[in-house]
């Protein structure tokens, strides 16, 4: 027991000394780390004073460039912000309206941190908060300034960095958007909708609110909550037509106008359309009738009767926001029977007749006293089967119609881009070699096929061309009858 006693004294004073020594060199380093903050703040503040000095010289001299640098770096290091958690990281990844308020608050505090550093870079800095520009954009900068043509159109940029030109407008609630995203050059995601308060843009990719939307430029790219860029842009007439809602099948926009071709529609005609559909041919004739010209529509159904009388309203009102002007109210529709409907044409003449039946030949007799002579009545058919029947009717009722032509309208996509390596780098375009020296020396190089330039010279890129894997087929056949005078 006596021999453990002096034991443990020994053991506790070896411990002390240890603390000691400790938390000497503790002090020693902090002294260290103080004096290194001192000299940096000297070394900012004379820095300074040496700016300061020289802009009160008055002799018209650039600044050195090193004190430029010098005060950029202080700046750039004075605003650098401390390193994110895992969990803010998160949450910047998410929409504000899925966070909790604990995260919202903590976010703001945030904002709050880094909007009061910024004021005390500038005063111990002692310049105002002027973006850094290389040489090149100073360059640029002078000769916008000697050029009066350069500096208006600089003027007419705005905040988000669109020109404002004549009759531009922003995305406004109500209008019809196209929501697109394309991955090495094919679309991947395609939806159409109306911009509306408090609604959210949803995606595979993420998630875009209205709000973000609305006030912005056509045609730019929003990223989502996910950091993927999404383009909106206004919908046409086309997207419009292949997104709206339908009842049956719709006339496809390439046979929409090529039935506007055969039957010459121009602005003030008045044209008779049999089968309303899902009212994607009455849109086209509208447009290509004018506010002086008139649609009469007949639908058999009515429920078709009702969704074509609601697509074309639809566009209507979109349309009035977009242009803020009224889209031309000069389509009737009807939901009649033309075969027994004689009443509803009785006094009418029409330029035009387009039909779109299941057996066009039994409204004929009806409609073809009413169209003008020498004018085109466009048969719209899915089927070859339903042409022969066409014409085996226009055979025995023996009208004075002449089929002129039985055309089917096919598009061909293709796919047209430069030959680009999985590295990204371009192919070069090889020339024929001729001398047989020339030749020796190309096969004695290295034989590079890519080059590292980010933007190839003119011509010296190959192109791969091939027809696009997803190609539209088959949509129907379009019979032209012209009436003759017998």
């Amino acid at each position: 027991m006596a021999v453990q006693m002096p034991f443990a004294g020994l053991l506790f004073l070896h411990r002390l000394v240890r603390i000691s020594i400790s938390s000497q060199r503790h002090l020693s380093n902090r002294d260290i780390v103080v004096k290194l903050h001192k000299c940096k703040r000297e070394i900012r503040i004379f820095s300074t004073a040496s700016v300061k000095c020289k802009e009160n010289e008055g002799d018209g001299s650039d600044s050195s460039p090193l004190s430029t640098k010098l005060t950029s770096k202080q700046v750039l290091l004075s605003r650098r912000r401390r390193p994110l958690s895992p969990l803010e990281r998160i949450s910047g990844l998410l929409p504000q309206d899925t966070l909790s308020p604990e995260v919202m608050q903590l976010r703001e505090q945030d904002q709050q941190d880094t909007n009061i550093q910024v004021p005390a870079t500038q005063e111990e800095s002692g310049h105002d908060d002027v973006p850094i520009k290389d040489d090149s954009e100073t360059h640029n900068a002078s000769d916008a300034a000697t050029d009066p043509s350069e500096s208006q159109l600089n003027g007419a940029f705005h905040e988000e960095g669109g020109l404002t030109l004549p009759g531009e407008s922003l995305l406004t609630f109500g209008e019809l958007l196209v929501a697109e995203y394309r991955k090495k050059g094919q679309v991947e995601f395609r939806k159409m909708f109306q911009l509306q308060a408090g609604a959210r843009l949803q995606s595979s990719w993420g998630i875009i609110l209205h709000e973000d939307i609305a006030g912005q430029h056509a045609g730019r790219s929003l990223k989502t909550g996910r950091g993927v860029p999404i383009l909106i842009r206004r919908a046409s007439l086309e997207d419009y037509v292949l997104f709206m809602k339908r009842g049956p099948a719709i006339a496809y926009p390439k046979d929409a106008s090529t039935m506007l071709m055969m039957m010459d529609v121009t602005e003030g005609d008045c044209v008779l359309e049999s089968g309303s559909g899902s009212g994607a041919m009455s849109l086209f004739l509208s447009r290509a009738v004018g506010s002086k010209g008139s649609v009469l529509s007949v639908e058999v159904r009515e429920d078709h009767h009702r969704r074509a009388a609601l697509n074309y309203s639809h566009w209507r009102t979109a349309w009035s926001l977009r242009r803020g002007e009224e889209w031309p109210d000069n389509v009737q529709f009807h939901n009649a029977d033309l075969c027994s409907a004689s009443s509803l044409l009785a006094g009418r003449g029409f330029h035009a007749i387009a039909l779109d039946l299941i057996n066009p030949h039994l409204v004929l007799p009806t409609v073809i006293p009413h169209l003008h002579p020498g004018a085109v009545c466009a048969v719209y058919l899915a089927n070859i089967t339903q042409v022969v029947d066409l014409l085996e009717g226009l055979r025995c009722l023996a009208l004075p119609l002449l089929c002129e032509r039985i055309i089917e309208v096919p598009i061909r996509d293709w796919l047209v881009a430069p030959a680009v390596q999985k590295d990204g780098r371009y192919c070069v375009r090889k020339a024929p070699v001729l001398d047989e020296d020339k030749r020796e020396e190309e096969m004695s190089d290295d034989g590079e096929e890519t080059t590292t330039d980010k933007h190839p010279a003119f011509g010296s890129v190959p192109y791969i061309a091939r027809p696009h894997p997803e190609q539209m087929n088959h949509t129907a056949f379009l019979v032209k009858l012209r009436k003759c005078v017998q």
